[in-house]
């Protein structure tokens, strides 16, 4: 029973079973949140399916990629793949030292048939003709084998494209390193994100991330202590045609980075798929936006928030949501919502919308609250929402103070003794993606490999060729020759061209090329027609 399970798992049928099955399992991680990349996304769905939920969480629908039944597609398919090859390898390296097959008894029943009448007095025999057979089959690079001299009849085997099964094993090899290869980083690579705003440095440490995920071995001492600065985000827009007017056609980070603590600083640029390569891993540039410059003061007159706020952009006009929350401000915690415009433009209801992404006329629109923030219970919050549930709304379009709308360098008093909010600039903000895949060059290695041996096992051919040669009692020599394809072999009628005219070449014997030689089936020249007809009737 274990060797028949054995030989089904093995079998290149289950092989292609479980790579349809593994595509099929991977389906899911693209359907739903995966809780390693979006844990709180998954909290939602948690929240808004009570029922379905639940149940999707204990077949580990939200964990797909390290969920039990997950993993054990991919290593049947591993073991299946290896159980495969083995086997083959060995059989494939016996039989390239192994001798061609014995001469089939009748030539004229392979798929390609011929035979060349060597004139007498040329003085070439059966023996000389079957050596110079050989020679011309070797010159086409077959691997020949010369037997049965000591006979009236003697013949030589060949045999060429044994690349079709080495570029087939190599294949299937290199598909078993590339799932290797893919383990190897999904166990010991990382991938995290940081929203990095002009000015700012990154250093390569968990707490500078934005966020996380470590592979299944990562261990922080893998992580090296380089740093990134980015000095400038310059983006460029179409100003040249109207009907692509504003649209971005190029993003160019300018940075400073360092290998070490102690390394020589050096200027780098990042672009949209151009990655910046250090301490071992990519750095990507993913996203952009702008960072206004806020500085929030509260009742006593002391600064409680000051710095850039990095919004998010919702359309090609880089509209952006923002939100600013400020714990620090006394004697209410104050919270700010609303959308910051590059370049404002107010409609006639006096409604301002954003209509280029180029900082022409910058805006910020803002509502004030003030109460609890719910940052003190332990509980995380996402940094671009508000919770509005614990506040008061003192500052918004409905209400008699009004909303809060500021240009660069102007400010604003808070209604109710609650301090001010000044917009002092704009900066920019590149979102990056940082991946650390230490299997990547082998899964390319081995992706290279795959492909060069799928292409030897498609384009190359496993033929076997047989000549038999025999002496005429009138002084000529008879010759027939027949080739076999393994496989479907669309060019072995042209093969047998090639060998026909090499053979009728070397023994320089004319061609009938009105008799068609090569074409299909059993092709004969008209001498050779003569000569087997002769031979037959002396018989």
């Amino acid at each position: 029973m274990f060797r028949w399970a054995w030989r089904q798992l093995t079998s290149m049928r289950t092989a292609l079973f479980l790579l349809l099955m593994l595509a099929v399992a991977a389906v899911p991680g693209s359907l739903f949140p995966q809780r390693p990349s979006a844990p709180s996304e998954v909290t939602q769905y948690l929240k808004d399916n009570p029922v379905s939920g639940p149940v999707m969480d204990w077949f580990k629908l939200f964990d797909v990629y390290s969920s039990p039944w997950f993993a054990a597609i991919y290593l049947l398919l591993f073991t299946s793949l290896v159980g495969c090859v083995l086997p083959r390898a060995k059989i494939h390296a016996k039989a390239m030292r192994s001798a061609p097959p014995r001469t089939p008894k009748r030539l004229s029943r392979l798929a390609e048939y011929g035979t060349v009448t060597i004139p007498a007095g040329s003085g070439v025999d059966a023996e000389t003709a079957v050596r110079d057979a050989a020679v011309v089959l070797k010159s086409r690079r077959y691997r020949v084998d010369i037997r049965d001299l000591d006979t009236e009849r003697p013949s030589v085997g060949a045999e060429i494209g044994f690349l079709k099964e080495v570029g087939n094993l190599i294949f299937h090899t290199a598909m078993i390193g590339v799932l290797a290869a893919i383990a190897f980083s999904g166990l010991f690579g990382y991938s995290g994100q940081r929203v990095l705003v002009e000015g700012e440095t990154f250093v390569n440490t968990l707490a500078s991330y934005d966020k996380f995920t470590p592979g299944a071995n990562f261990a922080g001492n893998n992580l090296e202590p380089y740093s990134v600065q980015l000095d400038r985000l310059v983006v460029k827009y179409d100003r040249s045609t109207e009907a692509h007017y504003g649209q971005p056609l190029d993003f160019t980070a300018t940075l400073t980075t360092k290998d070490g603590p102690e390394a020589e600083a050096k200027a780098q640029t990042l672009k949209v798929n151009d990655p910046v390569g250090i301490g071992g891993t990519n750095v990507y540039l993913v996203g952009n936006g702008y960072a206004p410059v806020i500085t929030v003061k509260d009742g006593a007159g002391k600064v409680a928030f000051q710095g850039p706020v990095v919004t998010i952009p919702t359309d090609g006009a880089y509209t952006s949501l923002v939100v600013i929350k400020v714990p620090d401000a006394k004697p209410e915690q104050l919270g700010f919502v609303g959308f910051f415009l590059p370049t404002a433009l107010v409609d006639e209801k006096g409604v301002a919308f954003g209509s280029d992404p180029d900082p022409f006329n910058p805006q910020l629109n803002l509502n004030a609250f003030t109460g609890d923030l719910g940052l003190d219970g332990g509980i995380p919050r996402n940094v671009y929402t508000l919770d509005t549930s614990k506040m008061t709304e003192i500052n918004s379009r409905n209400l008699d103070a009004g909303g809060i709308v500021l240009g660069p360098d102007q400010s604003y008093t808070l209604p109710g003794n609650n301090g001010s909010i000044s917009f002092d600039g704009i900066k920019r903000f590149a979102a990056l993606d940082i991946r650390h895949d230490p299997g990547q060059v082998y899964v390319l290695v081995f992706a290279l490999l795959a492909l060069a041996g799928l292409m030897a096992s498609l384009f190359m051919s496993r033929r076997r060729v047989w000549v038999r040669t025999g002496n005429h009692p009138d002084g000529r020599t008879m010759v027939e020759f027949g080739l076999l394809a393994r496989g479907e072999d669309h060019r072995l009628a042209g093969e047998y061209v090639a060998i026909n005219k090499a053979l009728h070449a070397k023994w320089l014997v004319p061609m009938d090329t009105a008799g068609q030689n090569g074409e299909q089936g059993q092709s004969t020249t008209n001498d050779s027609a003569q000569g087997v007809a002769a031979a037959s009737k002396d018989h």
